[in-house]
């Protein structure tokens, strides 16, 4: 399931905290575990908020990629 196609998409830049995260838990509330998602957001606090939100959900960041203008993308497996 690592095909680009099969990956559900967040896009959460230009959002600061607390919204970034909770755009998270809605769109991904429905979605079946295992499901790979992509999460966009240039929010600085964003990092150690999605770390505490997955800690406390079980999902699993696969991997943490810095972009340009601060945009990071995670990828996380949701548990």
């Amino acid at each position: 399931m690592t095909d680009q196609s099969a990956v559900h998409q967040i896009d959460a830049v230009g959002l600061v905290c607390p919204l970034p995260i909770l755009r998270f838990k809605k769109r991904t509330q429905d979605l079946p575990r295992g499901t790979q998602v992509e999460f966009l957001a240039d929010d600085p606090s964003g990092r150690k908020d999605l770390q505490a939100l997955c800690e406390l959900t079980g999902h699993r960041i696969e991997w943490i990629r810095e972009e340009d203008a601060g945009v990071i993308r995670y990828r996380i497996s949701l548990a």
